[in-house]
């Protein structure tokens, strides 16, 4: 495999790290949970009062993800497969959150995931004069901001849909060692992606949430699935243990191809802002 698809390659792995899901991870921000979504299983004493303050919450997470599928550029293209282990012995810095704001059955989560690897140990797939190794550095990004509307407010069931767009940004430099001749490249691309979140109260503390979406735009096409379970430890606080599958086929020409789907556990934590 050439030294630019094992970037791709890479890259997407990076792309694992994505979810904890705070649910909300729209992807995390899709699944968090303010402290009156998961009251409503609580005893009643009083009829409930309307809300019509805005609620916030932020949600960091780890998404313990493996990738595989199949990049090309230039009329070649090579399969690849990494597990989360396999990104995180590349991983440099990464930053992995999401947020949500919420008012009345009006909510607006945002997710956004940021990893930057690098490997100085990469050799040519095919001779290249004066270079004996070559120094790969990869970065993803991707921003998730959506709006929802809760269709269903019911004690057992609360159900919101959701529309938004989710924005790509794959880049990569490749120096050869020891000439430090550099060839970068990136590729940029918005989706426009559509889906729903469930969410059902298990006991005063506990909620499982269901969420997904899909869509395209600059990918042929781009979805994801993701379940959670989440346990409110302090009123404001609520851990969260989950799973998530994100797919994207990027064929924007007949020379650059982009096929590639991120899974595994995503584990995280929402802190409910007042």
């Amino acid at each position: 495999m050439s030294l630019f698809y094992r970037g791709f390659s890479v890259t997407v792995v990076a792309a694992a790290l994505l979810l904890c899901i705070p649910a909300k991870a729209q992807e995390s921000a899709d699944v968090a949970v303010t402290d009156d979504e998961t009251s409503a299983s609580a005893p009643q004493t009083s009829a409930a009062m309307p809300d019509d303050k805005w609620h916030f919450a932020i949600s960091p997470y780890i998404w313990f993800a493996g990738t595989h599928g199949t990049a090309g550029f230039a009329g070649r293209d090579a399969s690849f497969h990494a597990s989360f282990g396999d990104i995180f012995k590349y991983l440099n810095i990464g930053l992995m959150a999401a947020g949500e704001a919420r008012k009345e059955r009006f909510l607006f989560p945002v997710d956004f995931l940021w990893m930057k690897l690098s490997d100085d140990k990469g050799l040519p797939a095919s001779p290249f004069p004066g270079a004996t190794s070559i120094k790969v550095k990869v970065t993803q990004s991707i921003l998730t901001p959506k709006a929802s509307y809760r269709i269903v407010d019911h004690e057992k069931m609360k159900v919101d849909g959701t529309l938004g767009i989710r924005y790509w940004h794959l880049g990569e430099n490749f120096s050869f060692q020891p000439s430090n001749l550099n060839n970068s490249q990136s590729a940029n691309w918005v989706d426009v992606v559509a889906g729903a979140r469930f969410m059902m109260p298990l006991s005063p503390k506990a909620v499982v949430m269901v969420l997904g979406d899909a869509g395209a735009g600059g990918a042929t096409v781009d979805y994801q699935v993701a379940g959670v379970l989440g346990y409110r430890v302090k009123p404001t606080v609520m851990l969260q243990l989950g799973w998530r599958y994100l797919d994207v086929n990027y064929r924007p020409s007949s020379t650059f191809i982009y096929d590639g789907a991120t899974s595994g556990i995503v584990l995280g934590a929402t802190f409910n802002l007042k």
